[in-house]
């Protein structure tokens, strides 16, 4: 209770210091960048990934669900207003770094970092991706009359070890797709029919999510996702195989391959300003994803083969 009470208040403080712009808005997507400048200048674990996932929220918000990813060993909090000692009934139940960190400004000298600060990767590629869609309002992801030019993927997937996944894990050659103005593969979204003929896999792509485009994988930033969810910002990659039949060995070789191929996918749609989320028929293959990157969003599905 007190934790939620010091989260309340710490939010009552940011409420005055600035009004925060109903989501939309203009004011909504400075808030964001905000947020992202402000966030890059701290030592962050995880690469900044929570902080890109969070950073539409008000900066007490962000702070909250993404404190437990800052790189702890690099950062020093000093209370040197009193404000979080008077703030909650114990500033332990609050904790006095979150509360320094969390207030509407820092104070010069409470928030201390060792060492040089490397902008997290997902936070650079987040502002990057901004600067993009600024510089070129009409390219960011939403017009139909961005110049096309051949961009040629890999031909294919390296083989795999047997027992072989499901078909959907081979992708052709992905198609040409309309790029900017620096010739980078555009975030606008571009269907294209589901890759391969696996009808179970394709099947629960089109209704789980559900998929904007029945029928259709999509093309976001030169990238191939099995689907773009109704209604919101939101790619998905579907896992469809028996990953709990196969043995220890071909399961760890099979997560490998896997984590490799998510980060690029959400690396793609970070930079595009979308959500990723995995999709898996199990509970035992989420686990295994999660133990190799436990900041990947998945959701088991139940779809059966």
């Amino acid at each position: 209770m007190r934790f939620r009470a010091g989260i309340a208040l710490l939010l009552f403080l940011s409420a005055c210091a600035t009004s925060t712009p109903a989501p939309g808005t203009p004011g909504m997507r400075s808030q964001r960048l905000t947020n992202l400048e402000r966030a890059a200048k701290l030592p962050w674990a995880d690469d900044g990934r929570c902080v890109v996932r969070e950073a539409s929220q008000p900066w007490p918000v962000l702070v909250e669900r993404c404190y437990q990813a800052l790189d702890h060993d690099r950062i020093e909090f000093r209370d040197t207003t009193g404000r979080c000692a008077v703030a909650s009934a114990g500033a332990a139940a609050v904790g006095i770094g979150f509360c320094v960190l969390a207030a509407p400004e820092i104070v010069v000298g409470a928030v201390i970092v060792i060492g040089v600060v490397v902008v997290g990767v997902a936070i650079k590629e987040a502002l990057d991706a901004y600067e993009l869609r600024h510089a070129y309002p009409e390219e960011a992801g939403t017009s139909r009359g961005a110049k096309a030019a051949v961009r040629e993927a890999e031909a294919q997937r390296k083989p795999k070890l047997k027992p072989e996944p499901a078909g959907q894990d081979w992708q052709p050659p992905v198609p040409p797709v309309p790029v900017d103005r620096t010739g980078r593969a555009s975030c606008e979204p571009v269907p294209v029919p589901h890759a391969g003929e696996d009808d179970p896999h394709n099947e629960c792509a089109d209704k789980f999510p559900p998929n904007r485009y029945p029928g259709m994988d999509v093309l976001v930033g030169g990238v191939r996702f099995d689907a773009l969810q109704v209604g919101v910002r939101k790619l998905w990659e579907i896992k469809t195989h028996q990953f709990d039949l196969y043995n220890d060995f071909v399961r760890e070789q099979e997560i490998d391959k896997e984590i490799e191929q998510l980060n690029k996918e959400r690396r793609a749609a970070t930079v595009c300003g979308y959500d990723f989320v995995v999709g898996v028929s199990t509970q035992a293959h989420k686990d295994a994803l999660l133990q190799a990157d436990q900041y990947l969003n998945v959701v088991v599905t139940g779809c059966k083969r």
